[in-house]
C-alpha cells in the first residue's frame, strides 16, 4: 500500500536495477498489481517463468457443467498454493472474475469431457482423486496423498458426477464438525491444496 492509500507500491526510485526481469514502465509509473513483494515492477512473463521454475507436481480439476461460478476462487487458490495447472472439465466458459487476475499467471487448460481429462491424467500417470463428502469417502487428512496426482472437483451443489467418481482412484473427504452438509468448491479446494503442501511442500 503506497502513503496515498493506494495498492501496490509507487513509481521506483532511481537509479533503477539493472535487471532485465524489470519492467521500466512499472518502475516509471508504479506496480499496482496483486502480486506478492517480490515480484514488485517484474514484467509478467519473468514472473511467469519464475513461478514454472517452483511449481509443485499436483494439478487441480474442476466440473463445470452450469457455469460454476467458484471456478474463479479456485484458480485463485491454485496460483496461491503454485499448483502445476488447473484443468477445466465440461464448458470452455467461466467467470474469471474470482481469479483476481491470477489467471494471468496460472496455467489453466479445458478439456471437453471427463473422458478427454481422465485421457489425459492416464498419459501422464496421474493418478485422480475426487474431493467430496460421499458416503465411502476416505477423510484427505488420512490418506497418503501422491506428490503427483491430480485432485478434482465437482460442481458446487451436486458436488463430483456420477462418472467423475468412477474414474477417481479414491475420493477423499474434508472432515467437518457442523451442521452444514459440505462447504463449498473454493473452499474446499483451498483445504486439499493445503493438505497436499503441508506434506509435500519444501519449507518456505
Amino acid at each position: 500500500m503506497t502513503s496515498s492509500g493506494e495498492p501496490g507500491v509507487g513509481p521506483a526510485p532511481q537509479p533503477w536495477p539493472e535487471d532485465p526481469r524489470l519492467d521500466p514502465e512499472l518502475l516509471a509509473a508504479g506496480d499496482r498489481r496483486n502480486v506478492a513483494d517480490r515480484y514488485r515492477y517484474w514484467r509478467h512473463d519473468a514472473i511467469v517463468a519464475d513461478l514454472d521454475g517452483r511449481r509443485h507436481p499436483f494439478h487441480v480439476a474442476v466440473e463445470n457443467w452450469q457455469h460454476d461460478f467458484n471456478i474463479g476462487a479456485v484458480v485463485r487458490n491454485a496460483n496461491a498454493f503454485l499448483a502445476a495447472e488447473v484443468h477445466i472439465v465440461g464448458h470452455r466458459r467461466w467467470n474469471r472474475r474470482g481469479a483476481m487476475v491470477t489467471d494471468r499467471y496460472q496455467h489453466v487448460q479445458h478439456h471437453p469431457t471427463l473422458g478427454d481429462f481422465a485421457a489425459w491424467a492416464a498419459g501422464e500417470a496421474l493418478p485422480v482423486l475426487g474431493i467430496d463428502n460421499l458416503p465411502g469417502s476416505v477423510a484427505i487428512d488420512g490418506y497418503a496423498l501422491p506428490r503427483r496426482c491430480a485432485l478434482l472437483f465437482g460442481q458446487e451443489g451436486p458436488g463430483l458426477s456420477a462418472e467423475a467418481r468412477e474414474l477417481a482412484a479414491a475420493v477423499l473427504a474434508i472432515r467437518q464438525f457442523g451442521s452444514t452438509r459440505s462447504i463449498n468448491a473454493a473452499a474446499a479446494s483451498a483445504v486439499a491444496m493445503h493438505e497436499w503442501v503441508r506434506r509435500h511442500a519444501p519449507p518456505a
